[in-house]
């Protein structure tokens, strides 16, 4: 096998199987396959896929890039049970939990190159076990050294120009203030600085802090939190060597990054960092998670069910987010 990350193919995770995971990633491979930069497997069920659909299973990921080009490989998994488009099924859990695992364990052993998520109800995973909040605190348990702490995740959107990392993510809006401390900040800060180094190219990264409340505080007349979290976390940074600014009204800094001023946000709210890059692009936005040791993106999107029954889905944003895994590794690649 290549010792070049660039050139080994992405795992696909199968997703729910009843949502639409299954179409769009047929629809990414009819439009990606003729480029092998952007070869993929999926590990998942070969009956899943259109029977118009060439498929092809493989016995290891090694095999994907040569079949790659004529069918979609797919590593099979032999217990997913008869699914209809839009209709959950409890007892496909297991597969779900077990695609992920395998695809995070090819990444981790360099046998591909990066995995990218199909999404998943994580409410259907819980009956099987599934004691995680998300894929991402999956992914994230599975890349940890047996011992040590797992890594910090840290959640970033691209899309529409913007790269918006958050700092509170799914949590109710008013317990955000009290979410926000000096060292979090801190460490999403440099986690966020040093993937843009090592996953984007960017030399010397410029990122800016959101602030929390209206025209960032105004001086400590609307509110407190940017004098006492959120500019002391960015001076600790700045010292450290990020080039990181104090709090940036939220209603003005994402214009200003599209302008070129920054190379990143870091958004307080969940909302507040979302609201921009869903506006700019509604149907191509790509879910990386950063702080990783392998390079994971996912679709900026649920299951959608509905669709998925409908036969409407769109495969946009799952073909962003596997450009931007392929263009991830490779930058890795070149740097090490």
């Amino acid at each position: 096998m290549s010792e070049d990350v660039s050139f080994l193919p992405l795992a696909l995770t199968m997703g729910d199987p009843a949502g639409c995971g299954p179409a769009i990633t047929a629809e990414a491979w009819r439009q990606l396959r003729t480029d092998p930069s952007l070869a993929f497997y999926a590990i998942s069920a070969p009956a899943l896929y259109p029977s118009d659909l060439p498929v092809r299973e493989i016995a290891s990921p090694e095999e994907a890039a040569a079949v790659f080009p004529d069918a979609l490989p797919v590593l099979a998994l032999n217990d997913v049970p008869d699914i209809q488009p839009g209709k959950p099924n409890a007892e496909a859990a297991p597969a779900i939990i077990r695609s992920i695992a395998l695809a995070t364990s090819h990444a981790l052993d360099g046998a591909a190159a990066g995995l990218v998520t199909n999404p998943i109800n994580k409410a259907l995973l819980y009956g099987a076990g599934f004691a995680y909040p998300g894929h991402t605190e999956y992914v994230a348990h599975l890349c940890a050294d047996p011992n040590s702490p797992p890594p910090k995740p840290v959640m970033m959107l691209v899309g529409g120009g913007l790269r918006v990392a958050l700092a509170t993510i799914h949590i109710p809006l008013m317990t955000v203030g009290y979410a926000l401390t000096v060292p979090g900040l801190v460490q999403i800060g440099q986690i966020v600085a040093a993937s843009l180094r090592r996953d984007f190219g960017v030399a010397a990264p410029r990122i800016a802090f959101t602030g929390l409340n209206p025209h960032a505080g105004e001086d400590g007349t609307i509110g407190k939190e940017e004098i006492s979290v959120i500019n002391p976390a960015a001076h600790a940074l700045r010292l450290s060597g990020v080039d990181m600014s104090d709090a940036r009204p939220g209603d003005t800094v994402f214009a200003e990054a599209l302008s070129g001023a920054y190379d990143a946000v870091i958004a307080m709210t969940h909302d507040q960092g979302l609201i921009p890059v869903k506006t700019l692009d509604m149907w191509g936005g790509v879910n990386v998670t950063l702080g990783l040791p392998v390079v994971r993106t996912s679709p900026d999107h649920g299951t959608a069910y509905d669709a998925a029954a409908a036969g409407t889905t769109r495969p946009d944003s799952l073909i962003a987010a596997i450009r931007l895994a392929a263009a991830m590794a490779k930058t890795r690649a070149n740097a090490s």
